[in-house]
């Protein structure tokens, strides 16, 4: 008996309905019957389209009928965060209050997939309007878990997609990360994810009404694709890279640049800041190492990434400051126990003054440069995702010690999201039943070079997904 078409990758689902091998519908249905049979034991999906995906998959497949040249990503089903508008779906936020929000239109990064021929297939899940903390659980839509194992979490703040893309319920995810949140359930669920460079795909951030954000949510934000395969994530990333009006950061650089002299540098750092690693963890980036050891680049172990603690500490003050007016109001909308999470940060950092502020972000810029200048020597940085094996939901909410143990596990993520540079996180294989990874990390706008060395990576590790609950491929 043929296997399911869920279990093919996307670049297999879109060259198979391109080449009127597989209809558009039947790959649909195929995602729905699995949405059916695991989304009750992991809830990832909180908006099943259904209706819609199948009029969209017919309609593929009538123009293909027609003769016509379908996108890189035709009839591929993907999942979207809470956070991203989907046209004619409430964009809720996982809040009740915002249970009616009807988008007027697509965001810039789901019109994107969209163009390409993919269909969007649900919402997922996340932590109620992302700052209730790393595990997706959220006021309206409730938890989700992790496939592999249910007493750790399936992190966040993308989890249903990483969830869902490890499970087959989509080919791929649309996420977004501003200092972790793409590449920590890429690494906990055993799946590939991108947080692209700052400004290389569009976006509207603009979470409640017409005005745009701060410059922190601004820059430190950015979209990105999940999916099962680097290869996948690739496709993803060509079709979404790109200038947009609706969105005036993003800017038109090619999705490739110049070829660079070989052997390419890899600056290695297992333990970012000497805050400490998991022996596992360590382990995964001194496996990643060999295998690009293997494949010809120059990997070199250095002591240690720039002023990492300095970024670290100018990141939260920014953050904090720009939140803090609105805080009395939002924390009302988080649920009971919801607001621990900043509320643990807010009272141990306060607002930076103006001077203070003014002074803060040229810091940032600095930051950025000295990053640019380690990127120069080296290229590629390779990493941990987050220092520890996936830990207990809700860790990071529960008292001070919990929340500072996540905040330094995922210390090389806001680090890195802070300077504004592309990371590809990868699986590296399973430790005690757990998935494991590791983070890429590249010059800005150089996707391609990050993406190239993860490919290296997975050709010689694997991949792990499609996953059953719980463990069973």
């Amino acid at each position: 008996m043929a296997e399911p078409l869920w279990k093919l990758t996307a670049t297999e689902q879109a060259d198979a309905v391109r080449g009127g091998d597989v209809s558009a519908v039947d790959l649909v249905d195929s995602h729905l019957e699995r949405i059916a049979e695991v989304d009750p034991q992991v809830n990832a999906v909180t908006q099943l389209l259904a209706e819609r995906a199948r009029e969209a998959a017919a309609d593929t497949d009538r123009r293909r009928a027609a003769g016509e040249e379908l996108g890189p990503l035709a009839g591929v089903p993907f999942t979207v965060k809470e956070t991203t508008a989907v046209a004619g779906v409430p964009t809720t936020y996982g809040t009740p209050r915002f249970r009616d929000l009807v988008a007027p239109a697509d965001a810039p990064p789901v019109a994107r997939l969209r163009a390409a021929g993919a269909i969007p297939i649900g919402h997922s899940n996340m932590p109620t309007l992302v700052l209730a903390g790393m595990h997706p659980r959220s006021e309206l839509f409730g938890e989700t878990l992790n496939p592999w194992d249910r007493t750790v979490t399936p992190g966040g703040t993308s989890g249903g997609d990483g969830v869902a893309v490890a499970t087959g319920m989509a080919a791929l995810g649309l996420g977004n990360d501003s200092g972790g949140s793409i590449r920590i359930p890429a690494q906990f669920c055993g799946v590939t994810g991108l947080k692209p460079s700052t400004g290389r795909f569009p976006a509207d951030h603009r979470a409640i009404g017409p005005d745009d954000p701060g410059p922190a949510s601004q820059f430190l934000v950015t979209d990105g694709p999940l999916a099962r395969s680097v290869r996948d994530l690739t496709r993803a990333y060509e079709v979404l890279a790109g200038a947009d009006p609706r969105d005036p950061r993003a800017v038109p650089v090619p999705a490739y640049g110049p070829p660079l002299p070989g052997p390419v540098k890899v600056a290695v750092v297992a333990d970012p800041g000497g805050h400490g690693v998991h022996p596992s963890i360590a382990g995964a980036v001194a496996t990643a190492a060999d295998a690009l050891r293997e494949a010809g680049y120059d990997v070199q172990e250095v002591p240690d990434v720039p002023r990492l603690d300095e970024a670290l500490d100018a990141y939260l003050r920014i953050t904090l400051t720009e939140f803090a007016p609105a805080w009395p109001v939002v924390r009302t909308l988080l649920g009971e126990g919801g607001d621990r999470y900043i509320e643990m940060a807010m009272s141990r950092t306060e607002p930076a003054t103006v001077p203070e502020l003014v002074k803060l972000t040229g810091t940032w810029l600095n930051i950025r440069r000295t990053w640019a200048e380690f990127l120069d020597t080296y290229p590629l940085l390779l990493g941990p995702v987050f220092t520890e094996p996936p830990v207990e939901p809700g860790l990071e909410s529960r008292d001070p010690a919990g929340r500072d143990r996540v905040a330094t596990a995922m210390r090389l993520c806001t680090a890195t999201s802070f300077v504004g540079v592309p990371a590809v996180a990868v699986p590296t294989g399973l430790v005690d039943g757990l998935p494991a990874g590791v983070q890429v990390v590249g010059r800005a706008f150089r996707e391609d070079v990050c993406l190239a060395a993860a490919q290296e990576i997975e050709d010689r590790l694997g991949v792990l997904t499609p996953v059953g609950p719980w463990g069973r491929r």
